[in-house]
């Protein structure tokens, strides 16, 4: 169960407990949100790192596996409800903040399940606590940054990050990068699969999230890749060869092929148990129900 060390708590915005964790980090304190629904066997749900990312997008399915376990969601630093400091997003923060959080609002064993960009840093922390984790669902798991896919060479990446970050011309930049049609854009490109779900009410709460300030540096720090979680495709195998735990990976079949092809190489893994299910990047919030069931397929009952 969670517990109620160093939290302030705030109204709920879907339809669970919502709380502030106070982080503190290299002499600085963050706020960073987290809402808890349910009740039994805690379980901690990671959003996937993007431009939009909030613990909203799991909002279906956090409702779903909340009728058998308590489930925690959680904003990352610089996303969603939570503090967005002009820091340097790196792996090593977010590993920090992982670790920092499950540990100090958690009392017992969780299960934990992460999509997209978090698999990585749940992956890991998985790996160096096989205590504290029970189990481990990954959805959709990526570990490269859009400019990382594409194969943009490190200094191209890094300029592009500090330049998002400039004070005048990274906000003009991030402001196009974020219109409601761009999103609307990226939204039927990578990340669902039916377009008529794309409602104007569906962006208009998309763009909502990027419009906080300070919304940009996190983000950026995503697409240029400073926050991959590992360097290359090996590492993240060698990371899921090496657990000793029991863990699921959900395979979007309609991800887009590079990001497919990374999901293929981990399915082949004699690991992991691996279910297909129609979707790509954002197949849990799309298709929650289905996501759902596969999750509580490959739990106790």
């Amino acid at each position: 169960m969670t517990t109620a060390t160093n939290q302030t708590q705030l109204n709920s915005s879907i339809g669970g407990t919502k709380n502030v964790y106070n982080w503190n980090f290299l002499d600085q304190q963050y706020r960073v949100v987290y809402e808890t629904i349910g009740e039994g066997k805690p379980m901690l749900l990671l959003p996937a790192f993007s431009t939009v990312s909030s613990r909203t997008e799991m909002k279906g399915l956090a409702n779903l596996l909340a009728t058998e376990y308590q489930v925690t969601i959680l904003d990352w630093l610089g996303f969603g409800e939570s503090e967005c400091p002009p820091v340097n997003y790196n792996p090593t923060l977010f590993h920090q903040l992982l670790g920092d959080i499950i540990k100090s609002i958690f009392d017992s064993p969780i299960i934990l399940i992460a999509a997209g960009h978090a698999s990585g840093y749940a992956l890991k922390f998985a790996q160096d606590n096989p205590d504290i984790i029970s189990k481990l669902a990954l959805i959709a798991p990526t570990w490269q940054g859009p400019l990382r896919v594409m194969g943009l060479p490190d200094r191209v990446r890094n300029g592009v990050n500090n330049l998002v970050r400039s004070p005048v011309v990274g906000q003009g930049l991030y402001y196009l990068n974020t219109t409601p049609s761009f999103l609307r854009f990226m939204y039927k490109r990578h990340v669902y699969v039916d377009e008529g779900k794309l409602t104007p009410e569906f962006i208009n709460r998309k763009h909502q999230i990027t419009s906080k300030p300070g919304a940009r540096y996190g983000p950026a720090a995503f697409v240029t890749g400073a926050i991959d979680p590992v360097t290359n495709r090996e590492e993240f195998l060698q990371l899921l060869e090496s657990l000793s735990i029991p863990a699921l990976i959900i395979l979007a079949e309609n991800a887009p092929p590079k990001s497919k092809a990374e999901m293929e190489a981990m399915a082949k893994l004699d690991k992991v148990q691996t279910v297909r299910l129609t979707g790509t990047l954002g197949i849990y919030e799309e298709y929650p129900k289905a996501a759902g069931e596969a999750i509580q397929n490959f739990l106790p009952t």
